[in-house]
């Protein structure tokens, strides 16, 4: 018997969350709780098993489950009777759903969302998957209650040695090199990724294809400061094959989760905060390198996504746009040939060349993704027209469109806000101002940096890691506090405000406090060092995300050179060098050490600029792509010790210094940037 999920009648306590994905359940005839101390005293006191199912608001697999079994009163009847249920949403608690993804892992071998364990009364996990239909739902927790009902010492004897699993995966380090990586092993490293990319379209061999942002990047860093080409050319490709296909909103800007196929023609549709932070960042460093129009073009047009579409009244970032719309996948995003023709008129056959609204461009049903396969110089020299003709045609085109998407029922918005994520877009829009100067998107920076701080800084110094409707209730982790450090030192080097850099100075000493081992050299992912919950985790695998500590090694690098803090560069050098063996056997796992690796490997300069004009100079200088460079600005005399005693009334001088050894001070900045050959 199937039931409507949002009759009043079903309420649960999920009802005072301010989790879009968590309210999504609070009309549901299960008992969910949120993950905290109600639930786990509830299951100790009945003695029951938890039942943990861990999701986000933009998962299509969610949603099914949710609609086959969570409204369905009858296995919501099962659940309730035998188990205390638990709903999380694995954007606000990464904590927790690593603990359990790992379990899944270490049972299954696989993972992913939705994420549903069964685990003791006191959290440790016993069992888990992935995605069930309901008759193998039903039939698993029947199977489970009833096991645990009869065996209970069985059982909690095998979620120790679970547990076990868990700590061991979540500690385990490797020995640390002593020696900083050498050119040879890195023209190993490069031959490796070189032999795992598809030459055709880019991006590793076969399907899915996701975008990597941050392997991306260290593939542009390793190309510029090896100078090799070959390296370029694969990434260059799969910039290109990506800004094509349909994994770009070709309408609207911004980018899709993960293409389904090996061309990235069929995108899966939901829009992510952190995918586009971190391309917007790529790609504006591709122009810096390359100076290419189509690199900007999807700067600019993403930017302007995310201002449209994801950004609050007060300056935040919301997370996420579903996939879904009108109960169908991709229909926001979909066109069909006579609504196109209609919209378009006589445009129509060149439009369908140029986007292939044909047999490659179509999808299902007679519905198309705009797909390109041409650059617009050899499309406008193939139909024998002006460039400047067709870009202005394809300008008018997606403004037509866009107002036809406009009429239609919009995808579910994520509306809350997370730190980490935020920290990541304010990096882009930094990147982004670097290489064009832009004003819009240094304030859009400064105004979510200032909304950051704000809003999410206790007074103690603690940051928090989610907002909504004005609450925010969650400690944060380790990622927010290191990207959130990392966007500060940003917006240090582009606007010369000290008030920035010293942000990233606390925030890293809030850090050593809460999260670091001495003992390893690491910084656990939550706070409360090993007393966490189950186990606390060093975050170190690089993902679509980057992992916490890579992030924090590359922001301590980065900071002890503008603060002269030699400590903060040793622990930073010691962190990538731990990390070394890792990052040859795995470049894909490990591509911001890697990025860390090549600076340590590399000459790497600190550019003090100071006088009056200090800003315009920066400005010049950060055009350039100088992937091995800090950058410290100052228009009035300063005490930051890269500036002290530097500062003069009537002109500004450059200061180019290596290895704590500066050469003399330059006016111009092609002589600046001479001394960085």
């Amino acid at each position: 018997m199937k039931t409507d999920s949002h009759r009043p009648e079903f309420s649960n306590e999920l009802i005072n969350e301010s989790s879009p994905y968590l309210l999504q359940h609070a009309h549901n005839p299960v008992n969910w709780y949120p993950w905290g101390n109600k639930a786990l005293e509830k299951a100790k006191s009945e003695n029951k098993l938890l039942l943990i199912s861990i999701g986000y608001s933009a998962c299509h697999w969610c949603h099914v489950m949710e609609h086959e079994s969570f409204e369905d009163t009858e296995v919501a009847d099962l659940m309730n009777r035998n188990y205390v249920c638990i709903k999380v949403d694995r954007e606000e608690r990464p904590d927790v759903d690593k603990i359990y993804m790992t379990a899944v892992q270490l049972l299954t071998r696989q993972g992913g969302w939705p994420l549903n364990c069964i685990a003791l009364p006191d959290g440790r996990p016993i069992w888990g998957g992935t995605y069930f239909p309901k008759e193998q739902w039903t039939h698993y927790l029947n199977t489970i209650a009833g096991f645990y009902r009869d065996n209970r010492q069985k059982t909690v004897e095998y979620a120790e040695q679970l547990n076990q699993g868990i700590i061991q995966t979540s500690l385990a380090l490797e020995p640390t090199d002593k020696e900083p990586i050498t050119k040879k092993e890195l023209d190993t490293v490069l031959k490796n990724i070189l032999g795992d990319t598809d030459d055709e379209y880019g991006g590793s061999k076969g399907a899915p294809k996701f975008p990597m942002p941050i392997n991306l990047s260290f593939q542009l860093q390793a190309a510029h400061l090896l100078k090799d080409e070959e390296v370029l050319r694969a990434f260059e490709n799969t910039l290109q094959k990506m800004a094509f296909g349909g994994i770009y909103d070709q309408v609207g800007g911004g980018f899709a989760r993960y293409s389904v196929d090996e061309i990235w023609k069929v995108p899966h549709f939901e829009k992510m905060l952190y995918d586009n932070a971190q391309l917007i960042g790529v790609y504006a460093e591709a122009f810096q390198k390359t100076g290419k129009a189509l690199y900007r073009q999807v700067v600019y047009q993403s930017i302007e996504f995310i201002k449209r579409e994801m950004t609050s009244p007060e300056g935040a970032f919301y997370s996420a746009l579903d996939a879904d719309s009108e109960g169908e996948e991709g229909r926001f995003y979909i066109w069909g040939k006579a609504e196109l023709k209609q919209i378009l008129g006589e445009d129509f056959p060149l439009f369908s060349d140029y986007y292939n609204v044909n047999d490659l461009g179509h999808w299902e049903e007679g519905s198309y993704i705009l797909y390109r396969t041409q650059s617009d110089e050899l499309f406008a020299k193939e139909k024998n027209i002006e460039l400047t003709v067709l870009q202005n045609k394809t300008e008018s085109w997606q403004s037509q469109l866009m107002a036809a998407r406009n009429e239609r029922e919009r995808p579910g918005l994520d509306d809350k806000t997370l730190t980490s994520w935020n920290a990541l877009m304010i990096s882009g829009l930094v990147k982004a101002y670097r290489a064009f100067g832009e004003n819009e998107f240094l304030n859009l920076a400064i105004q979510n940096g200032n909304f950051l701080f704000a809003n999410q800084l206790s007074p103690e110094g603690n940051l928090l890691r989610n907002y909504k409707n004005g609450k925010s209730n969650i400690d944060g982790f380790l990622d927010d506090y290191a990207m959130l450090t990392e966007a500060s030192i940003g917006l240090f080097e582009i606007t010369g405000d000290s008030m920035w850099l010293t942000r990233a100075e606390q925030l890293t000493q809030t850090c050593f406090h809460r999260f670091y081992n001495e003992q390893d050299n690491l910084f656990y992912y939550s706070p409360g060092g090993a007393e966490a919950f189950i186990t606390n985790s060093y975050e170190t695998y690089d993902n679509v995300i980057p992992a916490a500590n890579s992030v924090m090694a590359n922001a301590l690098f980065r900071l002890g050179h503008l603060l002269e803090n030699r400590e903060w560069i040793e622990l930073a050098s010691r962190m990538a060098l731990q990390h070394k063996k890792l990052f040859m056997k795995l470049p894909g796992a490990f591509a911001n050490w890697g990025k860390l690796l090549l600076n340590l490997a590399n000459p790497y300069f600190e550019i003090a600029i100071s006088g009056p004009d200090a800003l315009t100079v920066s400005n010049k200088i950060n055009q350039y792509y100088l992937p091995n460079t800090v950058i410290c600005p100052g228009n009035k005399p300063s005490e930051i010790p890269l500036l002290k005693e530097r500062f003069a009334e009537d002109k500004t001088r450059i200061y180019v210094c290596v290895n704590r050894a500066c050469q003399l001070p330059v006016e111009d900045v092609a002589d600046a940037l001479a001394m960085l050959k």
